[in-house]
């Protein structure tokens, strides 16, 4: 059993599942995160990220001035009356309308009908409960009655979140009727044309089948621009609002940047002072460097500095300025993977250690560089949000809004960073171009891109944008399947570790490789195990298992004969059976996937990548 506290959440979680704007289902209630101005930005300890600051600022604006981490506390909280039991993120209820469970009362909780019950001791027992409940018949003891959050809402693509207009639905436009409304069942399943709202007084009803779909449109009032968790409305929203359901995916996507910490100066102490040039910018002494070297080293702020003298670091300070040491790559790929594929790979940086490998047996011709990065760290930005479709839909002006993450243009971001460890595999540039141009891996492109035009149409996008490539399809799909192996193990769960794509070959670039690492935000990262399993014996071992898996899918014939272009999908012979893995660990929520690409299948044999291995 878990021993996180209810209403406790992971920093992690702050960024990709309860970030500002996000709904948080509690065991009684349902809160919204509130946006990071009512956040203590005392308690949120800075990052220190140069490149990802840079291309935070990018987006966001140069007013932005650092990353920092979500609010934390380092102890245990005994007294809920005490003030670290305040320490965290500001929530609030959401939505308002609640339902009594017992007579299907539906109302807002501020309205006077619900009453709070407060636990500060046990506070997965604070609930709101309906006071004099008589029953669905009204003809029992008035007693009290537990009542839960409506579980229908409005949102657009715009990034507004509302209450669910019940009046209005039910009543069909504005009506003078006030009378309390009654949510029932009618049928054996709870499907949403058996789920009916009722005014008492009109006796009007609908079903909330009505609220969807092509109906929904017609019997849904306009957008009113409603940012809960900022606690105010924008004006003139043209989008039209759709019903949604609390919990549902599509509630909160969030909008992330993420970036390695990789060395790029010629050494440690450059590379550190680079790292942490927010706090050694006004230093114009020696005397100044070591009483910043002293601040850091009791702090914490810049783990590493404790290894090095004020003096040199204030001749890093020196150097860094004459030398004006860059920060403001806007590709955040393209360094990384400089520095993956140098002849000489940095081997002991403060957040980088990595050590070469040999490459395993019966794979020099696929492979060409096993890199074992036995210290890393991934540091992960928050943006904003959207709701409706994901930020991965859509390209340019097609792309849904990003919502805002506080009132004004924002002077930090929540950020997080996890330290790991991982395998880098760089691909033989000739076995790639020998392979790209063979008849079976064109066959499978045409119907990738089929797909992929159809996937677009179907959303109103531009289809012919966007296609990353068969290059990126079949590293993805390498990736996901030496993932899904490497999982059976190393001592990770399969969610912990992560993939990094290299594959763009637009502007005379041509990379070809992939980084899996462990991005764990506890202790899972850790234990060694990722890098183990990279040597030369077990890499060998471990890619051969993960092709023999990838022939045979427990869902053949139907994976393997899958084409996209029949239902318009950005997959071909790939499912949750072979080459699927979770959405942690994905940087494209398992699409332009295909087993055939990597090895032969029941349906395809002649675009294997890997072929007579």
């Amino acid at each position: 059993m878990s021993k996180t506290p209810v209403g406790e959440v992971r920093p992690s979680q702050l960024l990709w599942t309860y970030g500002p704007g996000a709904l948080v289902d509690l065991p009684n209630l349902s809160v919204v995160t509130m946006g990071i101005d009512r956040w203590e930005i005392a308690r949120c300890q800075p990052i220190q990220e140069a490149r990802l600051l840079a291309n935070v600022r990018r987006v966001l604006g140069d007013q932005v001035e650092s990353l920092r981490m979500p609010p934390l506390t380092d102890t245990d909280v005994v007294d809920p009356f005490s003030a670290e039991a305040f320490v965290g993120v500001p929530v609030k209820p959401f939505p308002r309308w609640m339902r009594c469970v017992k007579c299907g009362l539906l109302s807002a909780f501020d309205v006077g009908l619900f009453e709070l019950k407060a636990n500060p001791y046990r506070p997965e027992k604070t609930r709101f409960v309906h006071k004099g409940c008589t029953g669905s018949r009204g003809d029992q003891k008035p007693r009290e009655a537990d009542a839960v959050p409506a579980r229908f809402l409005l949102a657009c693509r715009a990034g507004h979140l509302d209450d669910f207009p019940w009046h209005w639905f039910v009543h069909g436009g504005p009506s003078m009727c006030k009378g309390s409304l009654r949510f029932f069942e009618s049928g054996a399943s709870l499907q949403t044309e058996n789920l009916w709202v009722r005014c008492d007084t009109c006796e009007a009803a609908r079903s909330m089948a009505q609220a969807f779909g092509q109906s929904g449109k017609d019997n849904l009032p306009g957008c009113r621009g409603r940012h809960p968790h900022l606690s105010m409305f924008d004006g003139g929203c043209a989008e039209a609002p759709r019903s949604i359901l609390l919990g549902a995916t599509n509630g909160w996507f969030p909008v992330t940047l993420s970036a390695l910490a990789i060395p790029q100066t010629g050494n440690p102490i450059a590379q550190l002072v680079a790292d942490g040039w927010e706090f050694f910018r006004d230093v114009e002494s020696a005397a100044e460097a070591v009483g910043a070297v002293k601040m850091l080293k009791k702090s914490a702020q810049l783990p590493g500095i404790e290894a090095f003298t004020g003096d040199q670091v204030w001749e890093a300070i020196e150097a860094h300025r004459t030398g004006a040491v860059g920060g403001e790559d806007f590709d955040l790929k393209g360094p990384e993977w400089d520095v993956l594929t140098s002849p000489t790979p940095p081997t002991d940086y403060p957040h980088f250690m990595s050590k070469k490998a040999a490459v395993p047996k019966g794979f020099e011709k696929h492979l060409s560089r096993v890199l074992l990065l036995e210290r890393l760290r991934e540091v992960n930005a928050l943006l904003g949000f959207t709701r409706v479709e994901s930020p991965s839909e859509g390209g340019g002006a097609e792309r849904a809004p990003r919502a805002p993450i506080g009132r004004s243009a924002p002077d930090w971001v929540p950020a997080t960073q996890v330290h790991g460890e991982g395998i880098f595999l760089q691909f033989s540039e000739d076995a790639l171009m020998t392979w790209a141009a063979g008849h079976g891996p064109r066959r499978q492109e045409a119907e990738l891109r089929r797909g992929h035009r159809g996937w677009r149409a179907r959303r109103k996008l531009a289809p012919d944008e966007d296609f990353p490539g068969m290059r990126f399809a079949l590293l993805h799909t390498i990736a996901h399947l030496l993932i899904r192996e490497l999982a059976l193990d190393c001592g990770y769960n399969a969610a912990s570790i992560r993939e990094r794509v290299y594959a763009d070959i637009a502007g005379g670039k041509s990379q070809a490789g992939i980084l899996i690492y462990t991005a764990a935000a506890d202790s899972d990262g850790t234990l060694g195990g990722l890098v183990e399993l990279g040597k030369p014996e077990n890499l060998g071992r471990l890619l051969r298992q993960a092709l023999d898996r990838a022939r045979i899918c427990a869902s053949d014939p139907l994976c393997a004969e899958h084409n996209p272009r029949t239902d318009s999908s950005l997959h071909a012979a790939s499912c949750h059976a072979c080459s699927f893995v979770s959405e942690t660990s994905c940087e494209c929520g398992n699409r332009y996937l295909d087993r055939a690409l990597v090895i032969a299948t029941l349906q395809t044999d002649d675009a294997a990548f890997f072929a007579g291995v």
